[in-house]
């Protein structure tokens, strides 16, 4: 017998989603498949020109999207794209902090410099950004959806990627404490760990013949994942299907972790 529940449970008609860093990439498929699932999409990075672009190509395929440049690591970029938002009469029910940077490098030889880079930005930036939405959630009782991405690093450590290991496991448990706090506001928060994704981040390790083949024989898939295969989780966290789904970690991994 066919449902007629399940197509209004993943409807993300009418409702206005933020997604940092999606100018290219990860953030970019999953702006383009909470769109394509009806959501309005406000695309971010810091640099105007490649907002503009990228909200033209989501445009050019009738999707409903705008941009907003800012700085999602500066607080004050943070708050006043915020007050920018809700002068615009913008209420934004779902977040995707999805903007990072990677840095590979010894940990013995990492500086003070590049190590407060990348926790501001992987991780001190999905707090602000999340707290600022959550702020407005919770002033209009309405609820709403915080997707922080994480990684296969929240949960396994590997070398030479330190900081950002550090911020990604942050990562894990920011949703767990803002699910603690928020939760009774009908807020849930949720993070995504992607496995290894063909993305311009990774295109060195790619290119890199015995990283590629260490990627396909450690992964029972036996293959890097693509962008678009994070949108239906995403989709999920972002909807009424996980209303009661509060804190918790979905790794989309072809199983990596899994046979650790």
């Amino acid at each position: 017998m066919k449902s007629s529940t399940a197509p209004t449970l993943f409807d993300l008609r009418g409702r206005t989603a933020l997604i940092t860093g999606s100018t290219r990439g990860i953030g970019l498929a999953l702006a383009q498949g909470l769109a394509e699932s009806g959501a309005s999409v406000i695309l971010n990075s810091r640099q105007t020109s490649a907002v503009d672009a990228a909200v033209a190509q989501l445009q050019a395929l009738g999707l409903n999207a705008q941009g907003a440049a800012f700085d999602v690591a500066d607080q004050a970029s943070v708050e006043a794209a915020f007050a920018g938002f809700d002068r615009a009469g913008l209420a934004i029910d779902i977040v995707i902090n999805n903007a990072g940077i990677q840095h590979r490098q010894p940990m013995l030889e990492v500086s003070l410099e590049d190590w407060n880079r990348v926790i501001n930005t992987n991780l001190t930036a999905a707090f602000m950004v999340g707290r600022a939405a959550a702020r407005r959630m919770i002033d209009r009782g309405t609820g709403g959806k915080i997707i922080n991405i994480g990684s296969l690093t929240s949960e396994a450590a590997r070398a030479t990627v330190a900081p950002y290991t550090v911020a990604k496991g942050g990562i894990k448990m920011l949703s767990k404490a803002m699910a603690a706090e928020w939760a009774q506001h009908n807020i849930q928060a949720n993070s995504i760990g992607p496995g290894y994704i063909l993305t311009d981040m990774n295109e060195a390790l790619v290119n890199n013949p015995s990283f590629d083949a260490w990627v396909k024989s450690s992964n029972p898939a036996q293959r890097w994942g693509r962008p678009d295969e994070l949108v239906g989780t995403a989709i999920y966290l972002a909807s009424g299907a996980s209303n009661y789904v509060n804190g918790q970690i979905i790794y989309v991994d072809g199983g990596w972790l899994s046979v650790l």
